[in-house]
This record gives C-alpha cells, sequence and structure tokens, in this order.
C-alpha cells in the first residue's frame, strides 16, 4: 500500500490529514502514536508494525487449496473469492478485514439487530454473589451503558399533531379556545404541561422515553379529577341552597349586633390614640430641648480642649525638631574627630607592628639553622627512649606470662586441696549425723528403761569431745576456704594493674612514635629550608657555576633519604654555556607541581567517557612516588586547591565536573592503595618528594629507557597517602551533598504550589495537563520541577558523573519531593480535596514518565521513595469513599500508611466538586481505637503522622568503585599542556 513508508511517515500522514477532526488527537510525549475519542473513552494507537499488516498479503493458491479441503471447518474459514481483478489476487490481510468489516455493516444496515450482553456476576463463578462494582465495569467496558445513554437520548414516541391535540387537548381547554393551528396548539399543550426536551418535527410530535407515559397519567388524573367536580357541584348546589336561606336571616341578626358594638369600641379607640399624639408631641418637645443644650455645651469644650492640645503638640514639635539638629550636629563632630584620631593611630600601631613582625620572622630564619642540631639531639634521645620503653614493655610481658603460669598452677592446687577439704567436710557430716541418730536412739532407750538409770559418763565425754574436734575442722576448713579465695582476689587484682600498666606503656610508646614522627618532619623542614638557603647563596655567588647534567649525576642520596648540601659538589664544565645558570633542583621539583595544579584547576575536559584531571593526577602521584612518603606536602596543596575549585557552590555544572573527578580518583585510590604489609617490600627509596622527583629528573635527562608503567597498581601506601584518601573522600561526600541542596533549594518553593490546584483551572486540571496545545511553553510548577530534573540529569549525564551517584541523588530528591508533599496534605486541610488529588495525581504521572524516561541507570529506584503520597492521593480521587471498609484501606489501598495518617487524611477530606462523604463513621472509630491503644504503647506519638526528611550520604567508597570496575583508564589522553614540558613526558607512555 505504501511501499517506501515508515512508522513514522505514516504517523506524520496521519497528523496532517486528520489534525482537525474532533475525534482524532496527537499524544503529547510520542513522535509516532496517535489517540482516537471512542464512545467509551480515549483509546492510544502505535503505529508499530501498522504497515506491515498491508504487506502481509494471502496467496490465491493457498486459498484456493484451503477452501478446497474436505474439513466444513476450514473450508468455511476460507471461502472461495470472484476472480474480478488482479488486485485480489495479492490482497492483504488488512484489506480482507476491511472487506469483511464493509460487508457485516451492509448486513446490519438491512436488517434490525438485537443484542444480547452476557455478564460475569462474580470472579468466584459461584451462584447467588454479585459484585456490583464489577458487573458495572463490564457494562462500561461492553458499551451497554453508552448505548442505553444513547437511547435516552433519543425520541422513541412520535405522534401526528391531529392526534395528539385531539387525546391530550383536556389537559389544557384554553388552548383549543379559537381558531389556531395545530403545531401551535401542540407546542402551547406542551409548554402548559412544562415538558421538556421534546422536539417539534413537520407533522409530528417528537417525545423522549418516559414523556409519553407522564402525558397519559396527567390526562387520567384530570378525568378522574373531572368527574369528581360534576359530582361535587351538584351536592354543593343541593347543599348551598338550603345554606343561603339559614345564612340570610343569621346576617342579618348578626349585622345589627355587630354595628352596634363597633361603634362604641371606634369612639373609645378614636379617644384613646388622640391622647397618645398628645402625650408623644410634648415628651419630644422636652427632650429636644435637653439635647439641644447638652450638644452646644460639649462642642463648646471640645473645641478649647483639642485647640490647647494643638498648640502644645506643635510647641512640642519645634522645641523636638531643634534639639535633634543641635545634637546631630554635635555628634558628627565628635564622631569625625574621634574616627581621625583613631585612623592616625591604627596607621601607626599598624607600622609598628608590621616593623616588629618583619623582625620577629628574620630572628626566626637566622635561628632556623641553629636548631637543626638541638631537633637532631632531641631526636635520638626520643629514640632512646623508646628502646628503653619497648625493652621495659617486653620485660613486663614475659614476666606477665611467668606469673599467670605461677598462678594457674597455684590455682590448681588450691582448687585440689578445696576438693579434698570438702570430700572430708562431707564424710564428717556423716559421721556426725549417724552419732546423733545413735544418741537419739540410746535415749529413747532410756527413757524406755526408767527402773534402772544408768549413765555412762564416758561414752557421753568421748562423743561431746568428737563432736567439738569436728566442729574445730569444720571451723578451719571454712577459714582455709576464705583465704584461698582472698589469695585469688588479690592474684587477679595484681594481674589487672600489671595490663593496664602494659596498656599505659604501649600508650605512651605510641606517643613517643608520634611526637618523633612530628620531630623528623620538622627536622626536614628545616633541613630543605637551609638546602634552599644555601642554594640561594650559591647562586648569588658568581664564582661558583654548575652544569646542570653533572649536578644531576652527582647528586646520590644517603641513607636517611636526604641529599649533600649543594655547596659539598664539586663545580664542573659539562659543555654548556657558563653564562647560564642551573635553576636549583627544590625551585624545579615546585615549578612541576604548580604546574600540575594549574593545570588540573581548569576545567580540561574528559577523554573517552573518564575525566582527564582525575587520570593526570593519579598518574602524576604514581610516577613520582608520592603514595610510599611519609612527608610531603603535595597531598596538601591538592586538597586546598580541590576546596577552592568548589566555592562556587551554586553552579551545579562545576559541582558535577569536580564530583566525576574526586570519585574517579577515590576510585583509582581504593584499587591502588594498600595498607603497610600487603604489599612485597621494595628496594628502600629516597623518602623525600624532592629525592624521588630527583631520581625522576636524573632518569629523564639521562635518557635512560623506561618501562611503561601500569595505569593501576597496587602500592604500600604511607599515612600521609591514606589521610589524603580520607579527604577525597569527605570531599566527594560534600560536593554531593551541595548538589543535593541546589536541587532542593530550587525544588522548595515549587512544591508549595504543586500540592494545591490554582483557583482558574481547577476544574479543568487534567484536560490542561493532557492535552495542552505543543506551542505554548509549560507554566504549571510540575513543568517546573521536570525541567530541574532534566537539567541535573543532562549535567551528570554530560560530566560522566559515576550512575551509583546519580541513583543516589535522584533518590533523595524525590524522597524530598515525598516528604512535602505528604505533610502539606496532613498539615492543610485545603490541600486534602478530590481536586487538589487530581492535580497532585497528575504531576505524579509525569513524575513517573520522567524515570522511564531517565531509564533505570540514572533514576534507580526513586519512583518507589513517593509511595506515601501516591497512596494518599489515591485514597482522595477514590469515588464513594463510605462503601470502604478499614481493611480495605489498610490492605489494598494504602498498605504502607499508619493509623494516625490515614486517620488524619480521612479527617480533613473535603469534596470541592461532587460533595461527597469521606468514610464512614464506623471506620474512623475503629482508627481512634487503634490510636488509642499505640498511644498507650507508645506515649511519644505526638507528630508520629509526619515523615522526616534524610539528609545523610547514602553510599560508600565500595559503591563507587563497584560502578566505576569496567572502565579502562589505558586510553586516555593527557593534557597538551603537560605534554609540551618535558618534565611530563611520562604521561605519553
Amino acid at each position: 500500500m505504501f511501499p517506501r513508508s515508515t512508522n513514522e511517515t505514516f504517523a506524520q500522514k496521519l497528523y496532517q490529514t486528520f489534525k482537525d477532526h474532533k475525534r482524532f488527537s496527537k499524544p503529547k510525549l510520542a513522535r509516532s502514536d496517535f489517540t482516537i475519542s471512542h464512545y467509551a473513552g480515549e483509546v492510544t494507537y502505535q503505529t508499530e508494525l501498522f504497515l506491515d499488516k498491508n504487506k502481509d498479503y494471502v496467496v490465491a493458491e493457498h486459498q484456493e487449496l484451503l477452501s478446497a479441503s474436505k474439513c466444513s471447518f476450514v473450508s468455511g474459514l476460507f471461502p472461495p473469492l470472484p476472480d474480478s481483478s488482479k488486485s485480489s489476487k495479492f490482497s492483504s490481510i488488512g484489506s480482507r478485514f476491511k472487506q469483511q468489516l464493509q460487508a457485516l455493516l451492509e448486513t446490519l444496515s438491512v436488517t434490525e439487530p438485537h443484542y444480547i450482553r452476557c455478564v460475569k456476576p462474580n470472579n468466584l463463578l459461584k451462584p447467588a454473589i454479585f459484585e456490583n462494582n464489577n458487573i458495572l465495569q463490564q457494562l462500561r467496558c461492553g458499551g451497554v451503558m453508552e448505548a442505553i445513554r444513547i437511547s435516552c437520548a433519543g425520541y422513541p414516541t412520535r405522534k401526528p399533531f391531529r392526534e395528539f391535540v385531539g387525546r391530550f387537548g383536556i389537559l389544557a381547554p384554553d388552548v383549543l379556545i379559537g381558531s389556531c393551528e395545530e403545531v401551535s396548539a401542540c407546542k402551547r399543550l406542551l409548554e402548559k404541561v412544562n415538558l421538556k426536551g421534546y422536539q417539534i418535527g413537520k407533522t409530528k410530535v417528537f417525545l423522549r422515553a418516559g414523556q409519553m407515559a407522564e402525558l397519559d397519567a396527567c390526562r387520567s388524573e384530570v378525568l378522574g379529577r373531572s368527574a369528581s367536580v360534576i359530582q361535587r357541584k351538584v351536592r354543593s348546589y343541593l347543599a348551598r341552597k338550603n345554606f343561603v336561606l339559614l345564612q340570610f336571616s343569621a346576617v342579618q341578626i348578626q349585622a345589627l349586633c355587630r354595628g352596634q358594638v363597633a361603634r362604641y369600641q371606634y369612639e373609645c379607640m378614636r379617644r384613646e390614640a388622640a391622647s397618645v399624639k398628645i402625650q408623644r408631641y410634648y415628651r419630644m418637645y422636652l427632650s429636644r430641648n435637653a439635647y439641644q443644650k447638652l450638644y452646644s455645651s460639649a462642642v463648646l469644650i471640645q473645641t478649647c480642649i483639642r485647640g490647647m492640645a494643638a498648640r502644645c503638640d506643635l510647641k512640642f514639635r519645634k522645641q523636638t525638631r531643634a534639639a535633634i539638629i543641635i545634637q546631630s550636629q554635635c555628634r558628627k563632630y565628635l564622631d569625625r574627630h574621634h574616627y581621625l584620631r583613631i585612623k592616625k593611630a591604627a596607621v601607626i600601631m599598624q607600622c609598628s607592628w608590621r616593623g616588629k613582625v618583619a623582625r620577629r620572622e628574620l630572628r626566626k630564619l637566622k635561628l632556623a639553622a641553629k636548631e637543626t642540631g638541638a631537633l637532631q639531639a632531641a631526636k635520638n634521645k626520643l629514640e632512646k627512649q623508646v628502646e628503653e620503653l619497648t625493652w621495659r614493655l617486653q620485660l613486663e610481658k614475659r614476666m606477665r606470662a611467668d606469673i599467670e603460669e605461677a598462678k594457674t598452677q597455684e590455682n590448681a592446687k588450691l582448687q585440689s586441696a578445696l576438693q579434698e577439704m570438702q570430700l572430708q567436710f562431707k564424710e564428717t557430716k556423716v559421721l556426725l549425723f549417724k552419732e546423733r541418730e545413735a544418741a537419739k536412739m540410746a535415749a529413747e532407750q532410756t527413757l524406755v528403761i526408767q527402773e534402772v538409770p544408768v549413765i555412762d559418763h564416758e561414752m557421753i565425754s568421748k562423743l561431746t569431745t568428737e563432736n567439738e574436734q569436728l566442729k574445730a575442722m569444720v571451723n578451719s576448713l571454712e577459714k582455709k576456704i576464705d583465704e584461698t579465695e582472698k589469695k585469688f582476689e588479690e592474684s587477679s587484682k595484681l594481674s589487672e594493674d600489671r595490663l593496664k600498666q602494659a596498656l599505659d606503656a604501649e600508650s605512651k610508646i605510641i606517643e613517643l612514635k608520634t611526637s618523633m614522627q612530628r620531630l623528623e618532619e620538622k627536622l626536614s623542614d628545616m633541613e630543605t629550608e637551609d638546602r634552599i638557603l644555601r642554594q640561594q647563596t650559591l647562586l648569588n655567588s658568581s664564582s661558583r657555576r654548575m652544569s646542570e647534567h653533572l649536578a644531576i649525576s652527582t647528586a646520590e642520596p644517603k641513607e636517611n633519604g636526604h641529599n649533600e648540601p649543594l655547596s659539598a659538589l664539586p663545580s664542573k664544565k659539562f659543555g654548556m654555556s657558563d653564562s647560564k645558570l642551573r635553576r636549583s633542583q627544590i625551585e624545579r621539583q615546585h615549578e612541576n607541581v604548580d604546574s600540575l595544579i594549574k593545570c588540573v584547576a581548569q576545567n580540561i575536559g574528559f577523554s573517552e567517557g573518564k575525566p582527564v584531571a582525575a587520570f593526570t593526577i593519579y598518574k602524576c602521584l604514581l610516577h613520582w612516588r608520592s603514595f610510599e612518603a611519609e612527608r610531603t606536602s603535595v597531598f596538601d596543596r591538592l586538597i586546598q586547591m580541590i576546596g577552592s575549585a568548589i566555592e562556587d557552590q551554586d553552579n551545579n555544572d562545576h559541582m558535577g565536573y569536580w564530583l566525576s573527578n574526586t570519585s574517579a580518583l577515590l576510585f583509582l585510590l581504593q584499587r591502588s592503595l594498600k595498607s603497610p604489609g600487603t604489599v612485597p617490600r621494595k628496594p628502600p627509596m629516597p623518602t623525600s618528594l624532592f629525592g624521588r622527583m630527583t631520581q625522576g629528573f636524573r632518569s629523564s635527562s639521562a635518557n635512560l629507557s623506561v618501562g611503561p608503567l601500569d595505569i593501576v597498581r597496587p602500592v604500600e601506601a604511607k599515612y600521609p597517602a591514606l589521610l589524603f584518601k580520607q579527604q577525597l573522600t569527605a570531599y566527594v561526600e560534600k560536593i554531593y551533598g551541595i548538589i543535593r541542596d541546589n536541587l532542593k533549594k530550587d525544588l522548595s518553593p515549587l512544591l508549595s504550589s504543586c500540592i494545591q490546584a490554582p483557583r482558574t483551572s481547577r476544574g479543568n486540571v487534567l484536560k490542561s495537563s493532557g492535552g495542552s496545545n505543543g506551542n505554548s511553553p509549560p507554566t504549571s510548577p510540575w513543568g517546573g520541577i521536570i525541567d530541574n530534573l532534566n537539567g541535573l540529569l543532562c549535567t551528570l549525564q554530560e560530566n560522566f558523573v559515576p550512575p551509583v551517584l546519580a541513583q543516589k541523588i535522584f533518590s533523595q530528591i524525590f524522597t524530598y519531593i515525598n516528604v512535602q508533599l505528604f505533610n502539606s496534605l496532613l498539615l492543610r486541610r485545603e490541600c486534602c480535596t478530590f481536586s487538589n488529588g487530581e492535580y497532585v495525581k497528575s504531576g505524579l504521572a509525569e513524575l513517573e514518565l520522567w524515570c522511564c524516561r531517565a531509564k533505570e541507570e540514572y533514576a534507580g529506584s526513586s519512583w518507589d521513595e513517593l509511595k506515601h503520597v501516591r497512596q494518599a492521593v489515591g485514597f482522595l480521587v477514590i469515588h464513594q469513599k463510605s462503601r470502604i471498609s478499614y481493611d480495605e484501606i489498610t490492605n489494598d489501598l494504602c498498605p504502607i500508611l499508619s493509623v494516625q495518617q490515614l486517620h488524619r487524611i480521612c479527617t480533613l477530606y473535603w469534596d470541592d466538586n461532587y460533595n461527597t462523604r469521606s468514610v464512614s463513621p464506623d471506620v474512623i472509630s475503629s482508627m481512634k481505637i487503634l490510636m488509642t491503644d499505640d498511644s498507650n504503647d507508645d506515649d511519644d506519638d505526638g507528630s508520629s503522622f509526619l515523615l522526616d526528611d534524610n539528609s545523610s550520604i547514602p553510599f560508600s567508597v565500595d559503591d563507587i568503585s563497584s560502578s566505576l570496575q569496567e572502565k579502562k583508564f589505558s586510553d586516555i589522553k593527557a593534557p597538551e599542556e603537560l605534554i609540551e614540558n618535558p618534565a611530563f613526558q611520562f604521561l605519553q607512555d
């Protein structure tokens, strides 16, 4: 049909052809889709594979073969077609469907069809169960409701004028009086009956459904009323005839009596009215005279008092103004005089203080060289103290081990002795118990034999002595047990004291080591300063001139990592002109660091989607071996450079650039730096930065072949490198927080207007959001939010920020939107309405569309962060809330909301469009019961229905490493500014 057309060209042709059709519209956010407004609603069609249906044609031979099948079902599916033209031989599926649809329409137009609609009563497929909402949804989707509406909208009843007037003329007899046409009579008759929605045709009257029944009901009512009226008239005529005779006689009598009484009452009333009128006028006269006297006196007093007050006020204002002018001039003179004196004194003080500070700095510089010897001696003393403390600590550990062994042996001996004593104690107890029983038996026998009282004194004495001995043994055993327990406690106390002493000694050793490191750093700084001063003196003296190559080749580092002073180097000529002086090594090293920082501080862009600045810094530090240095200032200068670069916190583009560079550098450090002990030992290298850079210069100047360095390799990191890694982590978190807070700051004024629909467009919120013209720019706050999110997403993509950081930023931003919108719904009653729910729901749909377009790589799970406001808005826009139970709300509609939040929304809800009610009182009472139970369990529920915003840092260094694991840094090109410098030739290798 369209041999060279595509889906997009087909869509453009549809847009051009049907752009003015009322049933055809173009979606806002799609290029090849179109929307058709059916009777049941708008349906969006996609043009993908639309043209393929017209290209899929049916072969005529296949058609004939299948139509000739012996199976009736197959032959019925493919009836034979008439060979009318050549086009039918290659007819497509679309054309076949069009022909079948045309035949069906012709059949329907000829016949009078009737439809039977089957409805599924419930989803359980059981009898006697009707689900109203499900059945209503099926009727709406099947078009039954629309068909009923269309039939009701028509005119099923039609009557000619003559028949209509003849049948219903009794409803308004005055219409038929006189000579009038049937059309006008029908119109006046229908107006009298107050019918609406009818139509008058040329020969008939067209009535809507039910109006004919109303007219028949009115006609039967008029006929019944007429019969009752006739009966009433006849009966009333007979009754009236008798009543008139009686009434005439009664009226004559009553008239005479009432006339007499009325004349008497009239005379009394006339006299009373005259007296009241006289009294009223007299009282009015007296009151008016008194009021006029009082009014005149009050006016006179007020005028006098006001005039006196105005004169006093004018006098006071003149005096105040004059005093203010005098005071201002006086204060001006005094302040000017005091300022000139202070200025003069400050200038003198500044001059004297600056001179004093300059002299003090000069003395410090003079004494700096003398202090190196004292610092070296203090270092030696501290080393000796550390050795002594380590020896003492080892001795203490050995003594502690010996004491613990002796203690364990002694405890084992005491425990064995204690067990033996306990066994002896038990045996003595058993013997004593037996002897007591024997004594009791003997006493019973003596009681039985009373005639011969014989007392064995020897046995009693023996028993008493044995009893006393057993008691003494028990007491001695108890004392021994107490003594052993005391010894055990004393030994445990001694061990604890010795353990504390050992820990104190270890802490002192650690402190001494840190102080030694500090002193070594001071000493190295003093030596470098001394070296610089000596080099300056050598440069000033014209007699000593050196060759650059000779100085580099002869400068050998000592074992402690420091170089010999340049004054001790021999001066030789190596072929260069004597007029050029060699710059010092330290100045060259500082210049290289300065050139690196100057280049990196600028925006040098990206290479192959990776930041060039981070790669350059890492490769320079790796080449200079700064990670293995115990003292260096390169890391501090880099940290200062990053801190000064991110001072402009309002520029998200600048912040995104530095977030990409710092995160990439942190990833490289994470993969490269290892703690001491995890990397195999290397031969000793110069410990100072300048020695390592000198070695690099020596190797480059001597044209030695150096193998290519690995881009990322494990390095044994010292304390400065680990500290730099921690500081860099803190800067990554700081830049991340700045970008997030900037976006929050931009979104906060928009969110305040997003929660409440504008009054001018509150009724047409959905229309304006869904069918706005493409020419007019979006003015809604939701459009502003989408623009801000798109701007930040473009910034992060342009700066190649790791996707994990973008996911965390947008997740926290969506959490902030959720908290702000949800808290506004709970705190403002004017926002908790049906129309605002529709407005917020349309905005959330735009956010969902943005998440789909941003893809999961950058959006992540941001859409899930809006679950509170999504469920609250979904509850607001539900119709017939009074029919919903509490279980349906908590389980299906709002499972994540708490009872306090649901109760707040249900009590604040009000419908400004349809005046629908909120949930039933039973649901609210059950919520209150649950709230009281929760309040009894937990007392801190004063503001439990509000949400809190989380501003923490939701990622770690491992997350960044996992996101950048697949990137390769071997194909990054170094900046040309550094490549042109001969000291940075290693960047090209």
